[in-house]
């Protein structure tokens, strides 16, 4: 892990942290009592995802390395940055939690079995084809790390220091946000040379399929019928991928291919813009409906 890595997994885990300190183990217990919003938050990341990333493809006549990627970047679970964007949008925190700890669990065996039977079935992707083999101690160890570890010292903070929770509950909740800001905002500075027209017809196909992510997350929670605070959790568990597990596995088995990893990369950019653009219009109408 390079120093980058390291400086966005402590302002995730940050965040996370920052997010626990307003959790009390009753949500959780809420959570529990009602599995069909867990559900309802996996059935966009591992089948509708995924499926209509695979028919795009098949519709769409676009280079292999591109196509290969969408369905890669489809098949991996939703980051822990889903449940701080959930948070910042008034949304079922603990629901957002749940689905990320089992998704990524599950993931151990949809992703690869997900990726591989899609880009085989795909004539232009057939060839591209590779025997899929994911670390699973290495999605433990970020679950446990991002996650797990400053999810439980939040709730022990919470639960044991109340009156030094409220007082570093805010201030710590923007620190990290800013510190996030900051860290995307240095990354495009770094990567300037690439920032052409060129990329803008990959930058649009990350966009409208992200908001795929999103809209299928909508659709599931209206059918399944869901509540308001729920249904923000899965739209967003539904639109932020892991993209650093894909760029990581692009790294291993396609030797960091350029147009795999150009599309991976725009995703990890824009599924935070969008995520959080989405959070802070569901602010501003909560905010409307309280006047």
């Amino acid at each position: 892990m390079n120093a980058q890595q390291i400086i966005l997994s402590m302002v995730l885990a940050t965040m996370v942290f920052s997010v626990a300190l307003e959790l009390r183990i009753e949500d959780f217990k809420r959570v529990a009592q009602t599995p069909k919003a867990v559900i309802c938050g996996l059935i966009p990341q591992f089948l509708l995802l995924p499926v209509g990333t695979w028919l795009a493809t098949l519709w769409l006549d676009l280079p292999p390395n591109i196509e290969t990627a969408m369905i890669l970047v489809a098949a991996c679970p939703g980051g822990s940055l889903s449940n701080v964007v959930t948070h910042m949008g008034r949304g079922n925190t603990a629901l957002s939690v749940s689905i990320s700890a089992v998704a990524s669990i599950i993931a151990l065996f949809a992703t690869p079995f997900n990726f591989s039977w899609m880009i085989a079935t795909n004539p232009e992707t057939a060839s591209w084809l590779k025997e899929l083999s994911i670390d699973s101690s290495g999605i433990y160890i970020s679950l446990f790390l991002l996650l797990g570890v400053p999810l439980s010292l939040g709730l022990l903070a919470s639960h044991r220091l109340p009156q030094l929770t409220e007082r570093i509950r805010k201030p710590l909740g923007h620190f990290s946000l800013i510190a996030l800001l900051l860290f995307i905002v240095a990354g495009l500075i770094k990567e300037r040379q690439l920032l052409t027209l060129g990329l803008l017809p990959t930058l649009l196909l990350v966009v409208l399929h992200n908001a795929s992510g999103l809209f299928f997350g909508w659709v599931t929670s209206k059918v399944m019928s869901v509540g308001e605070r729920d249904r923000r959790a899965v739209m967003i568990e539904g639109g932020m991928q892991n993209s650093g597990l894909a760029l990581g596995i692009i790294a291993v088995q396609f030797n960091s291919d350029l147009g795999m990893v150009t599309l991976a990369s725009l995703w990890g950019i824009w599924h935070i813009v969008s995520g959080m653009s989405l959070a802070y219009f569901w602010r501003m109408k909560d905010a409307r409906l309280a006047d």
